[in-house]
């Protein structure tokens, strides 16, 4: 037995480790997975006002800003009964909607597009077999198709290879046996690599017209901080010239989707059909629910167990699809954190689940000092909690919708789905894989491309019929609460479910506990063994080449992990008790 680290895994948010413990065949046989960093935002946010707070929690990710900011805000909406105008609910939908349009794009093609495609290998393409390839997959697409586009990228390349200086492609394994795309397919590939960069700074213009800037939009408690003018143009309100933006960007999304990521995701995936046989993971998948829908001209409304939602609430269970258990994010006895295998401590004991509302943060690191060769993953190995629903590891993200969706009959998710595994003569059983979470990926970013349209016109008719209202401050004074509440704010980010639940206490956070999208696939086992969906889906994978383990980056980046950053501790009066840095 030998074991394969993986330390950091690259192409993801934050750090992480992978130990994968292998046979004489080099089959994973136990794998652990080890967030390297500790968050500790639970414990800046205590004794803040409630209204501020998603101004902190926005700061856990550099990349899911706004996920954050809105699990925030509607706890504290939750907690205080806080009713919120439509127009307002809209404008989060297409703030959220770009969202997770950007962040699969730029996930497929510069996080994990380089899993399956070899960059060095594009140097021996033929530039006009890659442009009838082009014509071939996307007939539709008119721009950047000739032979002489694809001839002057790959003068490019070469020119980056030449110089000795390949920068972030440096370390990659070019030329491993698991890469199996012809050169012209590799160059296809890598123009539109270079083109998704371009692409997504220009879909950031949308959360700079609707919260002011792009990373780390402003939002506000009670609704949106957006004023709508339909009087005079050129104010700092959102005006005909802002909508005129929001309409070209969303329509920049639905063409790169349809004519660019589609095809090429379809294509790539024809040439690694095994993909759809390994991976899985633990079979057991959760939802939380987001994008609330509403009617033209309804009053403010509260989000909640009665809303409608888009991605709607729910788990799965054993890969069952003939039942969508229901979900309450505030019922103890559902959801629950364990530290079993993390560097935290419970007041109870490490064995004790709690509750987020009950929840403790208390770092305690036990681990080696480093460097180290290995953890002992026998004992605690893991700054990641361990999440649970009903006692059970679960599955959370693009994967986990569709399956929810299409368990409950949605037919436009069943047509899309069903559409793309045709085109790869695959079983619907073949979605619990690495490219099944490929797949999933793909085909919701259609579903809320094609969504943002009408979310759009909703806004714009709600305008033109006279109802400029995007902010409710019946609840903004701190006088109006309740002496106590508690609250839950739930989303679903692009990497999926995530929620925060908070308590307050004479006017201030007493109690402040998030559980991410990362947290429920990346976290450790449980005091009973139980293995996180990382950990499960990696073993009994075989690496070909165990220095070289491309197999292992595959799996883990289909899932887009997304772990914590370094962080400060602070005491309530904002004085620094420790600085944790990761180099």
């Amino acid at each position: 037995m030998s074991t394969v680290v993986i330390d950091p895994i690259t192409r993801i948010e934050g750090h992480l480790r992978i130990e994968a413990e292998t046979d004489a065949n080099n089959v994973i046989t136990r794998a652990s997975c080890a967030g390297t960093m500790v968050r500790g935002i639970e414990i800046i946010m205590r004794d803040r006002d409630p209204r501020d707070a998603w101004a902190f929690a926005q700061r856990i990710c550099g990349v899911c800003t706004t996920s954050h900011s809105i699990a925030s805000i509607r706890a504290v909406e939750d907690a205080l009964a806080y009713a919120v105008p439509q127009n307002a609910r809209v404008i989060r939908n297409l703030i959220n909607g770009a969202q997770y349009v950007q962040d699969h794009v730029v996930h497929f093609y510069h996080l994990h597009a380089l899993d399956w495609v070899d960059i060095v290998s594009a140097l021996d393409a033929d530039p006009t077999i890659t442009a009838e390839a082009q014509q071939c997959i996307s007939p539709d697409r008119t721009e950047n198709v000739s032979a002489a586009y694809f001839a002057d990228v790959k003068a490019r390349l070469a020119s980056f290879v030449e110089s000795g200086q390949l920068g972030i492609f440096t370390n990659g394994y070019w030329g491993h046996p698991e890469y199996k795309l012809p050169p012209e397919i590799n160059l296809l590939a890598f123009a539109h690599y270079l083109e998704a960069l371009a692409w997504q700074r220009q879909i950031a213009k949308l959360h700079a017209v609707f919260g002011g800037r792009n990373p780390h939009p402003n939002f506000v408690v009670g609704g949106v901080p957006n004023t709508i003018s339909v009087n005079f143009e050129g104010a700092t309100a959102l005006d005909g010239t802002g909508l005129g933006v929001v309409a070209e960007t969303i329509a920049q999304m639905r063409t790169f989707v349809d004519q660019v990521y589609v095809p090429d995701a379809i294509t790539i995936a024809r040439f690694y059909k095994d993909w759809f046989t390994r991976g899985e993971g633990i079979g057991n998948f959760l939802t939380v629910g987001d994008f609330p829908l509403t009617n033209p001209g309804a009053p403010d409304g509260l989000i909640d167990e009665s809303t409608e939602l888009f991605f709607p609430r729910g788990a799965i269970l054993n890969r069952d699809l003939s039942v969508v258990h229901p979900v309450d994010l505030s019922d103890p006895d559902q959801i629950q954190e364990l530290v079993s295998h993390a560097w935290y401590d419970y007041s109870a004991g490490k064995n004790t689940p709690l509750h987020p509302y009950d929840g403790e943060t208390t770092p305690n690191y036990s681990g080696p000092q480093p460097p180290y060769d290995v953890l002992d993953t026998n004992q605690s190995y893991s700054w990641v909690k361990s999440p649970r629903w009903r006692g059970k590891p679960m599955e959370v993200g693009p994967l986990a919708r569709l399956l929810v969706m299409y368990a409950g009959g949605n037919d436009a998710v069943r047509q899309q789905i069903d559409g793309v595994l045709i085109k790869l003569e695959q079983p619907l059983e073949s979605m619990y894989s690495t490219l099944g979470r490929v797949v999933a990926r793909v085909v919701e970013s259609k579903l809320i491309a094609d969504a943002m349209d009408g979310w759009y016109n909703q806004l714009t008719a709600s305008i033109a019929a006279g109802d400029l209202r995007t902010h409710n401050d019946e609840f903004f004074d701190p006088a109006s609460w309740p002496a106590n509440a508690q609250g839950v704010g739930f989303m679903e980010a692009p990497r999926g479910a995530l929620a925060h639940w908070l308590v307050i206490q004479d006017g201030k956070i007493a109690n402040y506990q998030c559980i991410v999208p990362t947290t429920w696939n990346a976290g450790p086992r449980d005091a009973q063994g139980q293995q996180g969906p990382f950990e499960a889906s990696i073993q009994g994978h075989r690496l070909q080449i165990p220095d070289q383990p491309l197999e292992i980056l595959r799996t883990i980046h289909s899932f887009d992990p997304c772990m914590g950053c370094a962080v400060h501790l602070v005491d309530p009066d904002g004085e620094e008790l420790l600085q944790i840095e990761v180099c």
